[in-house]
């Protein structure tokens, strides 16, 4: 689509830095376009405050702000944990939380009768192709303005130029200019001196943390918690009955308070450069490490083990924007299926920084105490012979052969 047909643009707002002078900048270079801010809610809390005003004030027609905290706990975050989902130890926050909010917004945009959708992301990260898979998926015939893509501005310094010039109020500064995502799952921190890896993050320093404390700052008790699953849903904290979303909230605060779930780590973006990121999940690590624990108990063998090969398939998918991929849906079956019997209870003890396991109890263990014993048990350790002469059998046939070849 050429620019003088774009008429009306949907753009996805946060308030932040970058969607902030996207909406002067998309009238000044885009006709006097309308502009329909969206914010998708998915738990980011304060950051919503004060959003309507500021998005009018900018030039925006109107705001709409989502709450979508319910659909992106149960139809995003829920799956990655039962399939134990990660990225190079990176529990997804971003990653999962995008295609939610482009679905949202690709929905407004077909409502709204736009031309084209807008978002912030860089040219350097990965948000940007989680977004537009997701447009292209809901709204595969609406042009897709990247920003980033087209102007002159070349770092964040030059955004703050340029929103200062403009008389956009923004709530950082220069030399707290981390760059930050923020929802009910994970916090991320990039930027500044996180840049060089040599530095250790500033973790002591008031206000780097947001979602806890330092394990150093954690209380020297440990605190015990216990976590109830159907199914490989949670369902129950320390006996209280809730919903995934409010089990989640209450873990980031008691995983928070015990130094939980604070990872740094050089990620391999899909644009093909390495970055730098530290990484506050301390609810979703729970969450991981006490699923983990009742897996170990309810799986069989084999479909533990290629449950955890098909994880890593799972979590690159995640992390590439390939939410809505057939293969993420057909590995979402495959674990649906698996947790079947993943139902019982796990106990953790959390100390500075350490999910320490404390005991777990499933009726579809598959653990026999009275096999594992030590002690006197009907199991006929004679079997054992027969079973090691015929696993060895492959084996030793080798080493016959090697020594008639003088191997």
């Amino acid at each position: 689509m050429e620019k003088k047909d774009i008429k009306k643009v949907v753009l996805a707002y946060s308030g932040g830095l970058d969607t902030s002078i996207i909406i002067p900048w998309l009238k000044e270079n885009y006709n006097n376009c309308e502009v329909i801010a969206v914010a998708g809610n998915v738990g980011q809390a304060d950051e919503l405050e004060g959003l309507e005003e500021k998005a009018l004030k900018t030039g925006a027609s109107k705001l709409y702000v989502l709450d979508l905290t319910d659909d992106y706990v149960d139809n995003y975050i829920i799956p990655c944990v039962k399939a134990g989902a990660l990225y190079e130890e990176y529990y997804l926050g971003t990653s999962h939380a995008r295609p939610c909010i482009a679905k949202a917004l690709a929905e407004i945009a077909i409502k709204e009768g736009a031309d084209a959708i807008c978002h912030g992301c860089t040219g350097k990260g990965n948000d940007q192709v989680r977004f537009e898979l997701g447009f292209k998926k809901f709204a595969p015939n609406l042009a897709i303005i990247a920003p980033w893509r087209e102007w002159s501005i070349k770092s964040r310094e030059e955004e703050i130029e340029y929103a200062e010039a403009h008389n956009i109020p923004l709530k950082i500064n220069r030399e707290t200019n981390y760059s930050k995502d923020k929802n009910l799952w994970h916090l991320s921190h990039e930027g500044m001196d996180l840049e060089d890896t040599g530095n250790e993050p500033q973790y002591e320093k008031k206000g780097f943390l947001e979602m806890g404390v330092s394990p150093i700052d954690a209380p020297d008790k440990p605190t015990y918690i216990e976590l109830d699953f159907n199914k490989g849903v949670p369902v129950a904290l320390d006996g209280k009955k809730m919903t995934a979303k409010e089990i989640i909230l209450e873990l980031n605060k008691l995983g928070g308070a015990n130094g939980i779930g604070i990872i740094d780590i050089v990620e391999n973006r899909l644009v093909g450069m390495k970055c730098r990121g530290v990484y506050e999940t301390p609810g979703g690590a729970i969450l991981y490490k006490a699923h983990s624990v009742l897996e170990s108990l309810c799986l069989d063998k084999y479909t533990m083990h290629e449950k955890q090969k098909l994880a890593v398939t799972f979590g690159e998918l995640v992390y590439n924007g390939q939410w809505f991929s057939p293969l993420r849906e057909a590995l979402s079956a495959f674990v649906d299926k698996t947790q079947e019997n993943v139902t019982g209870k796990v106990r953790l003890k959390l100390y500075k920084g350490n999910m320490i396991n404390a005991g777990v109890w499933s009726d579809y263990s598959l653990y026999s105490e009275e096999i594992a014993t030590f002690g006197e048990s009907d199991y006929n350790q004679k079997d054992s012979e027969g079973f090691i002469n015929l696993f060895g059998l492959p084996t030793k046939v080798q080493a016959m052969v090697d020594k008639k070849n003088n191997k």
